[in-house]
């Protein structure tokens, strides 16, 4: 049933558009070998030997979705710097739709670097400006998502709370969203989860869904606890809870809870694969998969990209691969706590 289920995503994944907004970034990697330490302070020194620049966050999204097949309008906004012009390169390279990427001088792209020795992370130093966007790009960024909502199969916002999705936006475009009957994926950083009522899910992990309920969560029945606090507040969207290692849990208002387990424990990275998990929701629902069925999918996914260093567009090989090798089982209702 997986196979079946997996080969009709594939096969029919390039027939859909979806509309990525939120919160683009330039992933950079600064790789090399450090054997001494430097004379000046007691750190390493990098002998460099490698750079990679990737697209991040939003535009994460949108190279995840690209590689599935489907096609992508990107919408968010960057500075005018050398970060924008590298970023613009590698999207137009896997051949995603620019026009709603908008400028604005005043802002910094933001941009992740990471130095790594011996494929081990050293420091990470991040550029960005978090304050929220001027009226005038704002409405721009609006005019711009308004002309392709009506082309597009379904959405996503992938809010990574650098200033562009603000909670009006956030309303505006999922009202929108829903009035053209699109689906709407939303990847949430505000604890105030409210601000995205009405999309068809939202798919915090579980630092997230603690913070948004303002409860610790330890065990399955803080977990059910918590949903119970916030699907009120979010009706009639549905909670995905990713949860590491433990997999993920879709909440659904009115029906029973459903755990996916986790497919692999040999896990060498998580970065980036909420990215994958929004990108694969997005496409299965505009697909027209009921939502059990597009979050299966989505945690195989999750499963092949938390397999890779760094953020990872997850290829369809990949995904026909792992369900071949593994034993899956359908999802199951999580066990009453």
């Amino acid at each position: 049933m997986p196979q079946i289920a997996l080969h009709r995503f594939l096969k029919t994944a390039p027939s859909v558009r979806i509309l990525v907004v939120g919160d683009v970034m330039l992933d950079a990697y600064v790789s090399g070998s450090a054997s001494r330490i430097s004379p000046e302070a007691p750190v390493p020194i990098v002998s460099v030997s490698r750079r990679l620049y990737l697209p991040g966050g939003a535009a994460n999204v949108a190279a995840n979705i690209l590689a599935l097949g489907s096609r992508v309008s990107l919408a968010g906004v960057t500075g005018v710097d050398e970060s924008a012009i590298r970023l613009r390169r590698e999207l137009e390279r896997i051949g995603a739709n620019m026009d709603a990427l908008v400028e604005d001088a005043a802002r910094l792209s933001t941009t992740k670097t990471r130095i790594t020795a011996h494929g081990q992370q050293i420091v990470r130093f991040d550029e960005e400006d978090q304050s929220p966007l001027s009226e005038s790009t704002e409405a721009l960024l609006r005019a711009r998502c308004a002309e392709l909502l009506p082309g597009v199969d379904a959405c996503v916002i992938s809010d990574y709370a650098k200033g562009v999705v603000g909670d009006s936006f956030c309303r505006w475009l999922i009202g929108e969203a829903v009035t053209r009957s699109k689906p709407v994926v939303v990847d949430p950083k505000s604890r105030d989860l409210a601000r995205y009522q009405g999309a068809t899910v939202v798919t915090p992990n579980l630092k997230e869904t603690a913070a948004a309920a303002g409860e610790p969560i330890e065990t399955p029945g803080d977990l059910a606890h918590a949903v119970g606090l916030l699907l009120p507040k979010i009706a009639p969207s549905a909670l995905l809870v990713t949860r590491g290692e433990d997999g993920m849990s879709l909440f659904e208002q009115h029906q029973t809870a459903r755990h996916l387990p986790a497919l692999r424990n040999d896990v060498a990275d998580v970065t980036g694969a909420g990215d994958t998990v929004v990108g694969v929701l997005a496409i299965a629902l505009g697909l027209g998969f009921i939502l059990p069925d597009a979050a299966f999918i989505a945690n195989i996914a999750a499963g092949v990209a938390v397999g890779h260093h760094g953020t990872w567009a997850v290829r369809p090989e990949e995904l026909l691969e792992t369900t071949a090798r593994l034993d899956l089982l359908s999802p199951i209702p999580v066990p009453s706590p």
